[in-house]
């Protein structure tokens, strides 16, 4: 029996459009937090809002089954089978319903493209608009930009979306041409991140800003390439993140007999990404090998400390809050607890490390704690 308050044909369609949604990893949601996927077939996803508070959040299109020739998704090229869409009020009331009930609290909308690039964004914006003005919701929504979609479609995007993004999807035009030929990388992906950052600049959407993906492994980029496109996404457009996707093979689409791309360079990409963000690293201090390849036995914050002996060890209860952030196993949360523990009393030993939550493990080669080495600590824990 069907919990949701709909016709069941739109119910039919809500769970197919939940299901090719799975594919779009724009919004992903972390290995610490799977995908869920309800009794009524839906797909809901706890996701992380800029506050850092976890909702749960209906990831939907508004079509499957697209008309582009990405070899990588499986809705390439009219999909694998039959397409599906909704009207913007069927998904607006749908969504609402969900709402009402308390199983979602906030929206990503994406779509395949069905017709033109501006079709499609129009019959996105008229879903938005519906649940703005009509149905007066205030929550969270984060909206996709289709690529090829007009400038005023993305002024009209901003007044009404919390976030937005476009996938860049490759670091640079020639990797897109590959793995997209419909697309163009500077007209229909750089052109609307542009638009939206000179707005985010010039006060005119001060929400949660916007996002990106790139598709890893998909296009022969090595991770340098990667890592350079997303600093300079961060550098030059202010995004709020940058999102990484593993390619895996999908049955049915050209790259269906290539192995998959391990996650391990995706989490890899990841850990770069936080240094670039949160750890004042720049691009220029991560370790690519001769390939342009990250390591996947160490992570790029110890390899950088391993090539820098000459800044350790690092007193705790002296160091300031960037050399404390420099130091393997210690993050932005564990840096500003160990800051306010020393305020109470001198820090002796490597059980500081951990009330603090730092990884005391990593991080014990390359500190002093009031002056003796804390790895020597480690033999006796």
């Amino acid at each position: 029996m069907s919990l949701l308050r709909v016709a069941p044909s739109v119910q039919t369609t809500l769970e197919a459009l939940t299901q090719a949604a799975r594919h779009d990893l724009s919004c992903a949601c972390g290995p610490s937090q799977p995908r869920q996927r309800g009794r009524d077939g839906l797909w809901i996803y706890p996701a992380a809002l800029p506050s850092g508070q976890r909702v749960p959040m209906l990831k939907v299109l508004q079509a499957s089954g697209c008309e582009r020739s990405c070899i990588y998704c499986v809705e390439r090229c009219g999909g694998r089978g039959r397409s599906f869409s909704l009207l913007p009020e069927q998904l607006a009331g749908a969504f609402m319903d969900l709402h009402g009930q308390g199983r979602v609290f906030g929206l990503f909308l994406s779509s395949a493209i069905h017709g033109t690039a501006a079709a499609t964004m129009d019959r996105m914006l008229g879903t938005v608009e519906l649940l703005r003005r009509r149905h007066r919701f205030r929550g969270y929504i984060h909206l996709k930009m289709i690529p090829g979609c007009r400038p005023d479609q993305i002024d009209h995007a901003m007044r009404l979306a919390t976030r937005l993004s476009v996938n860049m999807e490759a670091p640079t035009a020639a990797h897109l041409a590959r793995i997209a030929p419909g697309k163009k990388f500077e007209a229909e992906i750089l052109a609307p991140m542009r638009q939206v950052s000179r707005a985010i600049a010039e006060g005119r959407f001060a929400r949660s800003g916007q996002t990106t993906q790139l598709v890893v492994g998909a296009a022969g980029e090595a991770d340098r390439e990667v890592a350079h496109a997303a600093a300079w996404a961060y550098r030059e457009l202010k995004l709020a993140r940058v999102y990484y996707s593993a390619m895996q093979p999908v049955p049915g689409t050209p790259v269906a007999d290539r192995p998959p791309v391990p996650f391990g360079r995706e989490h890899r990409l990841y850990q770069v990404d936080f240094l670039l963000r949160n750890y004042g690293f720049s691009i220029d201090e991560i370790e690519f090998d001769k390939a342009g390849a990250l390591s996947l036995e160490v992570d790029p914050k110890t390899a950088w400390a391993r090539r820098h002996p000459e800044r350790f060890p690092v007193e705790i209860n002296t160091a300031v809050r960037d050399e404390l952030l420099r130091i393997p196993g210690i993050g932005p949360r564990a840096a500003e607890r160990l800051e306010k523990m020393r305020q109470q009393s001198r820090l002796r030993d490597i059980t500081a490390l951990r009330a603090a939550g730092a990884s005391w493990k990593v991080a014990s080669p390359f500190v002093l704690l009031d002056g003796r080495p804390a790895e020597r600590q480690m033999n006796l824990w």
